[in-house]
C-alpha cells in the first residue's frame, strides 16, 4: 500500500525535493564564495579568515550530523526538513543583521546546522523511508534535478550582488527558504504521515527492507574504507566548489571564470542523466571509483592547460561529471553496502566524517594557495583524489561475493 501511495505521488515528491535542494544548496552553500569578499571587507577580516569561519561552521555541522541522522530515523525526515527550513531562514537573517563578528559567526554555524536538516542526507533519508525498494532510482532522479543548483545560483547570486549588498542578498535567500522550501517540506512530512497510516492499516503492512551486501564480519573494514573515500573526496570537492570562481580567476581565466564555472552544473546533470539511462548494470561501488577518477582527471587537465579557456571548460566538465556521480553515490553506496535499517543514522555517521574533511577544505585550500601557490595546491588535491579512488576500490578487493548489480542499483532485498 505504501508503495502504491508513493508511486502515485512519486513525480511530485521528487520534483518538490529537487526544488528545495536547488534552493538549499544555492542559498546555503554555493552563494558563499561569491559573497565572501564583501563579508571580509564588512567585518575587516582577510578572506582566509572568512573561509575559516565557513570551515568551522561546516565542522560543527558535521559533528551534529550523526544525531540529526538518528532524529531522521526516529521522527521522520519530512518533519526534520520542515524544521530545517525554518532554521535556515533564521540563520540567514542572523547573518544579514549581524552587527559584528561574533553574531556573524553564530549565524554561519546556524546555516550549517540547517544544511544538515535540509540537504541531500535528509532528502535521501526521506526517499528511503517512504519506499526503500525504489530509493536507488529515486535518488538518481533527485540528483538529476538538484544538479542545477550551482548553474542557477552562481549567476543568480552574482547578478543580485551587483544591485544588493551581501546582507540584502541573504535577506532574499531567507525569504526563499521560508516561503518556498518550508511549504514543500511541510507537504512532504504530511505525505510521509499518510503513508505510515495506510501502511499500518494494511493487512501486510511492512515495507520490505534493503539488505546490505556486506557481511557482518566485513562491516567495520568496509565502513572505514568508505569513510576514508568520502572524506578525501569531500575535501577535494569542497575545496574546488567553494573556490571554483576565485581559483579559475587565479589561474588566469579572468572574467571567463564565471562562464567556465557555469559549465560545472550541467555536467553534473549530464553524468546523472547518463547514469540513469545506462548505469543500471553498475553498482554504487563502481560508480564511486569512477566518480573519483573523473575528479582526478579534471584537476590534471586544469593543471596542465590553464589559462586556456578550452582547458578550463574541459576541467569543469570532467569535474562536474565526477561530482554528479558522487552525489548519487553518497546516498546509494551506504544503502547498498549496509542496507536500509537505520539508514538515517548510518548516513549521519558517514556525513560526519565527510563534512569534517569538507570543513577543513575551504580554509586549508585557501591557505595552500596563499602560501605554496595555486599549482602546488592543485597537485595536493590530485593526490587526495587518487587516494579516494583507491579507498573505494579497496572495499571490493578480497571479498568473496561481489556486490550484486540489479535494476535496483546493486541492492539485494528480502
Amino acid at each position: 500500500m505504501a508503495s502504491a501511495v508513493f508511486e502515485h505521488r512519486r513525480s511530485a515528491i521528487i520534483w518538490g525535493l529537487g526544488l528545495t535542494q536547488i534552493v538549499g544548496y544555492g542559498t546555503l552553500y554555493y552563494s558563499f564564495s561569491i559573497l565572501a569578499p564583501d563579508m571580509a571587507r564588512d567585518f575587516d577580516w582577510s578572506q582566509e579568515w572568512v573561509f575559516g569561519v565557513f570551515s568551522a561552521s561546516l565542522l560543527i555541522g558535521g559533528l551534529a550530523a550523526p544525531s540529526i541522522g538518528r532524529w531522521m530515523d526516529r521522527y521522520g525526515a519530512g518533519r526534520m526538513m520542515s524544521f530545517g527550513s525554518v532554521i535556515a531562514a533564521i540563520a540567514l537573517l542572523l547573518c544579514a543583521f549581524a552587527p559584528e563578528r561574533v553574531t556573524f559567526i553564530a549565524g554561519m554555524v546556524a546555516v550549517e546546522m540547517a544544511s544538515a536538516f535540509v540537504l541531500y542526507n535528509a532528502a535521501f533519508a526521506l526517499l528511503v523511508q517512504i519506499t526503500p525498494q525504489t530509493a536507488q532510482r529515486s535518488i538518481t532522479h533527485l540528483t538529476l534535478i538538484a544538479g542545477f543548483a550551482s548553474t542557477l545560483f552562481w549567476p543568480i547570486t552574482s547578478q543580485l550582488h551587483e544591485h544588493l549588498t551581501w546582507r540584502e542578498v541573504y535577506l532574499v535567500f531567507a525569504g526563499i527558504n521560508l516561503f518556498v522550501c518550508l511549504p514543500i517540506h511541510w507537504w512532504l512530512a504530511a505525505t510521509m504521515k499518510a503513508v505510515k497510516v495506510r501502511e499500518a492499516s494494511a493487512p501486510t503492512s511492512s515495507v520490505a527492507a534493503i539488505i546490505g551486501s556486506i557481511s557482518t564480519d566485513d562491516r567495520s573494514r568496509a565502513f572505514l574504507l568508505m569513510a576514508i573515500g568520502f572524506a578525501l573526496e569531500g575535501f577535494v570537492l569542497s575545496a574546488m566548489l567553494i573556490h571554483m570562481v576565485p581559483l579559475l580567476t587565479a589561474v588566469g581565466m579572468g572574467a571567463s571564470a564565471v562562464l567556465v564555472g557555469a559549465v560545472f552544473g550541467p555536467s553534473q546533470v549530464f553524468s546523472r542523466f547518463i547514469n540513469m539511462l545506462f548505469g543500471k548494470g553498475l553498482s554504487p561501488l563502481v560508480l564511486a571509483v569512477i566518480s573519483a577518477a573523473f575528479l582526478v582527471v579534471g584537476l590534471c587537465v586544469l593543471l596542465t592547460t590553464a589559462p586556456w579557456i578550452s582547458g578550463g571548460i574541459a576541467f569543469a566538465i570532467l569535474f562536474g561529471l565526477g561530482s554528479g556521480l558522487m552525489s548519487i553515490v553518497q546516498g546509494s553506496l551506504p544503502l547498498a553496502l549496509f542496507g536500509s535499517d537505520g539508514y538515517g543514522a548510518m548516513l549521519g555517521r558517514i556525513s560526519a566524517v565527510r563534512l569534517i574533511a569538507s570543513a577543513l577544505a575551504p580554509f586549508l585550500f585557501s591557505f595552500l594557495m596563499g602560501h605554496i601557490g595555486t599549482w602546488s595546491a592543485l597537485s595536493v588535491a590530485i593526490v587526495l583524489g587518487i587516494a579516494a579512488a583507491i579507498a573505494f576500490a579497496s572495499i571490493g578487493w578480497g571479498r568473496e561475493t561481489p556486490e550484486l548489480a540489479t535494476d535496483t542499483g546493486g541492492l539485494r532485498t528480502d
